[in-house]
């Protein structure tokens, strides 16, 4: 029912590289040449046998060496000690004490600054660790020595203590034991010093780091698209700047936090044609679930010039890969973490994410599996229907085993702007008062989440975006601007956008969206 993703995008063309300087009395002698290791990030799109569509590829980048950039801060974080670890180095570190253990001689405190999982093992000898506790903040000098423990490598031997910050051990809530994740929202000031908690926000980062990589080896260019919008995009967002100050005093207008850059994205890709933006978006959403936030980050995408579905399906899946490979070589500590403690499966899922292709099948073939599946639903498919989160984990989890590509959904459930297929055959079944036409869309369902991704082609032809726009009952006037992108040198293109905490979730096995934010913000829940 389905096609097989195209092979794995992103391949890499590795060559090597090597150039050698020698200066001699001031002057340079010969260089030897020979080559520099490389990085190609390649993606091939579909090539159609009946289109006879070209393969796209990104033009090569040879990598030259990075100039290194030195310290810019006094002290070094725990992690680069430990990543150039010496016996009988001479050390300072700085950090919160994660737990203590006495013993007749010796105290044993684990310190630990954010930069990584386990910090870092100090001995005090004496009485000089006695009344140390967890949450602490200290600066501890001295040497660091081979380890006799298991659990690390080095361990620092002090010689000088400064306790910087006390704290009351008695009240301090983050002791050495296991915390609900239900406990660390009801202290999300402190939760960020919990191993899982920074371990996730280490991922965040990472995440964050990867696709900016991604998308700068594709030459886009990152736009800040604003937070307060006059339109709204996608319906959701109830939530207006009237709840904090009149428009007719300040915007003049009824003004919108957004839910969604892509407008203002259409926008600049008019001129530039491959841009993207990272930033917080907004929903009035009063659903309690695991998956639903009223301030969460997007990650979107547009394209000027692609004129086919299929192009924007492989440029997202190679996206997709190509960070998720980003994690895996550069968090490995972490997501092992996260694999011991909150999703033994995780790291598998994570490999074959990278290594397999997605699936492919459009909503009409999504829905008749649905409907011959057997399986009992609490929603039933149908065509002309959404799919709901029941019928999305299931296609991605229990019958693709893998993310897929779900495309083409009904017009009537889209919003105006995407691109309408041309109608479909006669042979196509349906009832006569049944309207079969379909847009030119994609939802990417992975497994355990429904719904990571939504995208689109966009509606270039004037003619049909004005009837559109009349059809969904919407001011002209008002998209003047929006039309004005079609009647000045009208391009194909489209774009997408990926619910950021989500696939947050997708990455460390995490369940609750709450979770993996820092600051989480639903309906009657905003602190600090």
């Amino acid at each position: 029912m389905f096609a097989a993703a195209r092979p794995l995008f992103g391949q890499r063309l590795l060559s090597q590289q090597r150039c050698l300087a020698q200066r001699a009395a001031g002057a340079l002698t010969r260089a030897k040449a020979t080559t520099v290791c490389t990085r190609r990030l390649r993606f091939s799109t579909l090539t159609s046998a009946q289109s006879g569509s070209p393969t796209l590829q990104s033009p090569t980048t040879t990598l030259a060496t990075a100039r290194s950039i030195p310290s810019a801060l006094p002290n070094k974080t725990i992690r680069s000690i430990l990543a150039s670890a010496q016996s009988d180095t001479h050390v300072k570190v700085q950090g919160w004490i994660r737990s203590t253990r006495q013993q007749k001689n010796v105290t044993f405190v684990e310190v630990n600054d954010g930069s990584s999982l386990k910090g870092i093992q100090a001995t005090l000898s004496g009485g000089e660790g006695k009344g140390l506790v967890a949450g602490t903040s200290v600066e501890l000098e001295g040497t660091l020595v081979k380890s006799l423990g298991k659990e690390q490598a080095f361990e620092l031997q002090v010689s000088n203590m400064k306790v910087i910050g006390t704290c009351d051990g008695e009240t301090y809530p983050l002791q050495k034991k296991r915390h609900s994740f239900e406990f660390l929202r009801e202290i999300s000031h402190l939760r960020s010093r919990a191993k899982t908690a920074s371990a996730i926000l280490r991922l965040r980062s990472a995440s964050a780091w990867g696709f900016q990589k991604f998308f700068e080896s594709q030459e886009f260019v990152q736009v800040h698209t604003p937070l307060l919008t006059t339109h709204d995009c996608e319906g959701g967002g109830e939530v207006t700047v009237t709840d904090l100050l009149a428009p007719s005093e300040f915007f003049g207008s009824p003004t919108y936090l957004t839910v969604s850059g892509q407008l203002h994205l259409e926008i600049i890709a008019s001129a530039i044609s491959r841009v993207f933006t990272l930033g917080p978006v907004f929903r009035a959403e009063p659903s309690m679930t695991p998956r639903h936030l009223s301030e969460f980050w997007m990650l979107e995408a547009e394209v000027a010039f692609v004129d086919k579905l299929e192009h924007l399906l492989d440029f997202s899946e190679a996206c997709l890969k190509e960070t998720t490979r980003y994690l895996l070589e550069n968090c490995q500590e972490d997501i092992e973490f996260l694999n011991t403690w909150i999703d033994k499966s995780l790291k598998n899922r994570l490999v074959q994410l990278v290594e397999e292709p997605f699936k492919r099948m459009t909503y009409t073939e999504a829905v008749e599996i649905l409907r011959q599946s057997g399986e009992k639903f609490e929603f039933e498919p149908k065509w002309g229907h959404g799919l709901q989160s029941e019928h999305e984990k299931w296609l991605a989890g229990s019958y693709c085993k893998g993310p897929v590509f779900v495309t083409d959904y009904p017009a009537g459930l889209k919003p105006f702007y995407m691109r309408k297929n041309e109608p479909p055959s006669s042979s196509t079944p349906a009832t006569p008062s049944e309207d079969r036409t379909t847009v030119a869309c994609v939802d990417l369902l992975v497994p355990g989440i429904g719904e990571l991704m939504g995208g689109s082609l966009r509606e270039e032809r004037l003619d049909v975006l004005q009837r559109q726009l009349e059809a969904f009952g919407l001011d002209q006037k008002e998209y003047e601007w929006y039309m004005d992108l079609r009647k000045y040198g009208t391009a194909p293109h489209g774009g997408w956008g990926i619910g950021f905490e989500r696939y947050i979730l997708m990455v460390t096995g995490m369940e609750n969206v709450r979770d993996v934010i820092p600051f989480p913000r639903y309906s009657h829940h905003c602190k600090f």
